[in-house]
């Protein structure tokens, strides 16, 4: 590199791939910009410009410059062969800047430690890494050695596990056309066998997870439920803990959507058919991958759900796999499945269609609802699917889409509610008995209402019905 290819590089001052020192007094914190580098999306460490002036100003190189360098470089785990260069600087009795490239296509993502600590970059910042990131590379970099689920649980034997429940799921997969029917005839053993979850004999992590009679030793398998009243956290309506196996955790999630989620009713036919704001098949589906997929060998935190006025937020801690960005997770995409002998279970015993199409799944469960399309947010710690209740929109939402309906407009659905045939000269009749209204007004607010996708109307004028889709905020 020349001395003005790095006055190019240091025009923009110090970023995410750029770090500055002034001597190697500074060795230590350059190394561990270094080791971030390595950690994060590589770069360059020049020691030599002072950062707050950008002056270049080098320092003198010698042989024990050359070995004290050499010697920080060593202290990177795993080892790694660094080449030094090092630039001279005329008019400066040779002084001399010493770079340090932390290239990304020749190092790779392993991750790496400095003096036994790992670091990564956030923005400009050299930050320590969290343990729980620290660990999620290690299993990224080798996924079968770290798998969580693939250890031998040592605490746990053959009588900690639900053979009814086991036998249960597994005839589910026999229904289904997954499992041999020949699963029948099988001890409580041999079944755990054949699903893959004993290891040397013993029963592996995945087993207690999914099939345990009572957990311990594992805080992080809980399930925390709340619902609130409002957009925040600040008041509580409801609040419930599962810390038991997939399953219960599974079964109380869906009783607590169910129990706090409003229901409409329409009447086909003769009967009446009630219908949940949201479909319940797109948030158990929601439920199980964050069951499933969730970062379970972390002890500190749980898959939540909460329940808010304008939405339903299901999160479990973790982070995407690289392969998916947040930005493309509706697009169709290949399973990186976390947890794999988990995954493999529940594709086996039906509980999780085709790996790779659970979140295509949910798009299309929705859309063919009535309802906006779920939304996925990603940080540093957790991943959450958002479903949007009571006619509120997501973050793309037409800025002329109402967020909240007029007093008329919400008598107009009291009465459909009451009454879904009713023609809409009788709406006009009964509104009318509660506030002054113009039959021509109600035909207008009808109209509005089918459009804001509040409302539609199924079959003709003489025998066709209401069909309330959902609220805003009409309660």
């Amino acid at each position: 590199m020349t001395l003005e290819e790095i006055k190019i590089l240091i025009s923009s001052n110090e970023t995410r791939t750029l770090e500055l020192k002034k001597s190697t007094a500074e060795l230590n914190d350059a190394m561990h910009s270094f080791c971030a580098m390595l950690n994060s999306d590589g770069g360059y460490v020049i020691i030599g410009i002072t950062p707050t002036s950008m002056k270049i100003v080098g320092q003198q190189v010698n042989d024990g410059t050359r070995q004290e360098i050499a010697r920080a470089i060593r202290k990177l785990e795993p080892c790694v062969d660094v080449p030094v260069e090092y630039v001279e600087i005329n008019g400066t009795n040779d002084n001399q800047l010493i770079i340090l490239h932390a290239d990304k296509t020749k190092y790779g993502n392993a991750p790496y430690v400095y003096d036994g600590k790992p670091f990564y970059k956030l923005e400009s910042t050299t930050m320590q890494m969290p343990q729980s990131m620290y660990e999620e590379r290690l299993r990224q970099r080798n996924p079968e050695k770290y798998r969580w689920d693939a250890q031998i649980a040592n605490s746990y034997t053959l009588e900690d596990i639900d053979e009814s429940l086991i036998r249960r799921v597994v005839g589910n997969g026999i229904i289904n056309g997954r499992i041999h029917a020949s699963a029948k005839e099988d001890n409580l053993e041999q079944l755990l066998d054949r699903l893959d979850l004993l290891k040397d004999g013993n029963l592996t992590n995945a087993a207690v997870a999914l099939f345990a009679k009572k957990i311990k030793d594992y805080p992080q398998i809980e399930l925390a439920m709340a619902c609130f009243r409002g957009k925040t956290k600040n008041i509580f309506v409801d609040s419930k803990f599962e810390a038991g196996n997939f399953f219960k955790m599974l079964d109380a999630g869906i009783t607590f959507l169910m129990n706090n989620l409003k229901i409409s009713g329409e009447v086909v036919g003769l009967l009446r058919e009630e219908r949940l704001e949201l479909p319940i098949e797109a948030m158990r589906e929601a439920l199980i991958n964050a069951l499933c997929h969730r970062q379970i060998e972390q002890t500190i935190g749980n898959v939540t759900l909460a329940i808010f006025d304008d939405r339903v937020e299901i999160s479990n801690p973790g982070c995407l796999p690289p392969e998916i960005p947040v930005e493309k997770i509706k697009e169709p995409h290949k399973s990186y499945p976390r947890n794999k002998s988990i995954a493999q279970v529940l594709y086996q015993t039906a509980y999780l269609e085709r790996w790779g199409t659970g979140v295509q799944r949910i798009v299309q469960i929705c859309k063919d609802y009535g309802i906006a399309e779920p939304e996925w947010f990603v940080t540093n710690f957790d991943v959450t699917i958002t479903f949007w209740r009571n006619g509120n929109c997501p973050k793309d939402c037409p800025k002329d889409c109402p967020k909240e309906l007029t007093e008329r407009q919400k008598i107009i659905l009291s009465v459909i509610e009451e009454d879904n045939t009713i023609t809409s000269q009788k709406i006009a009749q009964k509104v009318a008995q509660k506030i002054p209204v113009a039959q021509r007004t109600i035909k207008t607010e009808l109209s509005a209402l089918q459009q804001m996708g509040v409302i539609k109307r199924e079959g003709g004028r003489k025998q066709g019905h209401w069909v309330i889709l959902h609220y805003i905020n009409s309660k």
